[in-house]
């Protein structure tokens, strides 16, 4: 086959790799392209159809992806056998009758997946929440399980002491305070599954009927850990890194919840100014705190690292929660929670029973790779890995016509990118999706309803390499491109 004509100016407006994208898939169901058939180049239906390569390219993608064409080293596209796609499209309707609540014969054996959507494979991931998994040391993790195994003991079959290995608690001590600037010993850190799960206990040791301040747009996991824990939780939009200390003191409240080294989602930092304003706010009265979520405060690229709101509380005001999901990996699932010593006291009244959420094996791992200096070593090259996707990253959107704002840069693992479209931040992620690029928006994070503007996006430099960067960013731009806002006349 040499040329495939489609109709790019009429029908539904929709970006032009999708037209090509839809027009071929149709073609290929209907039998009009039969299986084995070769499709043109790239080259050659990008001249015919007058548009980019690249566009041609990602509608290729995606007929590749989901498996309607399959390529050939040296020879080209050629159409697949789709007789499994129609059995797999069949299952997907049933599947979308089954979360929709619809009826089904009685006997199947079904699973709904939670938060179970879009059956395409998410090719590119720029959520905020991932990590690089290509650089995780296996070789060394691998060794010190061997070790840890190597001899038979006992106890290290046994669930241990519910607060969490002392010895670990002790290198966590000592790394919290060499990086951190954290203040405390063994005995006030209390280590779980999570810091939803220490959030949880915390709750029990603080006790019911709290009010907890939070910024807005705010970290969902943590709002709905207290909400769900019968917390009134309000919010109140964040300035300059935090919360207004104006604000804060017109709401009666008893803890803030605030994240002064990397806000999430807006990357900001808090002053010391702003620090010193609400330490002075708690110590104004008994029963008040700050939670200091500190979850990515290990990666700067840019200045000094900002110590932590610990390090400059003498008032035993701070409680500081850091997890080791985002600096080795979540499915490690270690987080820690340092009290202060007067809470470290209820903590035993009230919740020393419960058993540790962490297997003693995995905690003795992470106390070695502690205690060995690879957690050091390891940090010092994710450090080096994220610092250049974050510069590739910025460079790359500082060439793009359509970006008008980068905020929150030179810390954590993402940047926000304002960019100029007549699409919604929920239009941008829709479109992005069906080409298989994962992209989040910050007003999902809003409480309230969020300031008016054009649309933000959270972009994630965790997962992609510098390849996938720059093609989910030719894809954000096609998308945006054909829906942009036309400046103004002079």
């Amino acid at each position: 086959m040499n040329e495939i004509m489609i109709d790019l100016q009429g029908g539904a407006k929709a970006p032009l790799y999708e037209k090509i994208y839809e027009y071929i898939k149709n073609e290929i169901v209907d039998g009009k392209i039969s299986k084995g058939e070769k499709l043109p180049s790239t080259r050659l239906l990008a001249k015919n159809l007058s548009v980019s390569r690249s566009t041609v390219e990602l509608a290729y993608d995606q007929l590749l992806a989901e498996g309607y064409i399959e390529a050939e080293p040296y020879r080209g596209y050629f159409v697949c056998d789709i007789e499994a796609l129609y059995q797999l499209e069949q299952r997907n309707h049933m599947q979308e009758k089954l979360q929709a609540g619809q009826d089904w014969q009685p006997g199947w054996k079904t699973e709904i997946k939670r938060g179970a959507g879009s059956s395409k494979q998410k090719e590119i991931d720029f959520s905020p929440y991932t990590i690089d998994t290509q650089n995780f040391p296996y070789n060394v993790w691998r060794k010190l399980h061997k070790n840890v195994l190597l001899d038979d003991r006992e106890e290290i079959l046994l669930s241990g002491d519910g607060q969490g290995d002392h010895e670990l608690r002790m290198a966590i001590a000592d790394y919290l305070h060499q990086a951190r600037g954290v203040n405390c010993v063994a005995e006030q850190i209390v280590i779980g599954a999570g810091n939803e799960y220490l959030e949880l206990l915390l709750a029990q040791v603080l006790g019911e009927k709290k009010t907890v301040l939070m910024d807005d747009p705010t970290y969902l996991q943590a709002y709905r850990t207290f909400s769900n824990m019968g917390y009134l939780v309000k919010n109140i939009p964040a300035e300059q890194g935090s919360m207004p200390i104006e604000a804060v003191r017109r709401e009666n409240a008893d803890i803030l919840y605030v994240m002064p080294s990397h806000q999430f989602p807006l990357g900001t930092v808090m002053p010391l100014k702003r620090r010193l304003e609400l330490l002075k706010w708690a110590s104004e009265k008994e029963g008040r705190y700050l939670i200091e979520d500190d979850h990515d405060s290990e990666y700067r690229y840019k200045g000094k690292p900002i110590p932590s709101l610990q390090s400059i509380d003498h008032e035993e005001k701070v409680i500081y929660l850091g997890t080791f999901s985002k600096s080795i990996a979540p499915s490690l699932r270690i987080s820690y929670m340092v009290l202060p010593l007067h809470l470290l006291k209820k903590y035993q009244e009230s919740c020393s029973f419960y058993s540790t959420t962490v297997s003693k094996i995995q905690q003795e791992v992470l106390r070695e790779f502690i205690r060995g200096g690879y957690f050091g070593r390891h940090l010092n090259k994710m450090r080096g890995i994220y610092k250049n996707k974050h510069d590739f990253l910025v460079g790359e959107l500082k060439k793009k016509n359509w970006v008008e704002n980068i905020a929150g840069e030179n810390a954590g693992l993402h940047v926000l990118v304002q960019v100029n479209t007549t699409l919604t931040e929920e239009e941008i992620c829709k479109k992005a999706a069906e080409c298989g690029i994962r992209l989040m928006g910050i007003r999902e994070h809003y409480i309230h309803t969020p300031p008016e503007g054009r649309p933000v996006l959270l972009l994630g430099y965790g997962k992609p390499d510098e390849q996938e960067i720059q093609k989910g960013l030719e894809v954000l731009e096609s998308i945006v491109l054909e829906n942009r806002i036309p400046l103004p006349l002079r």
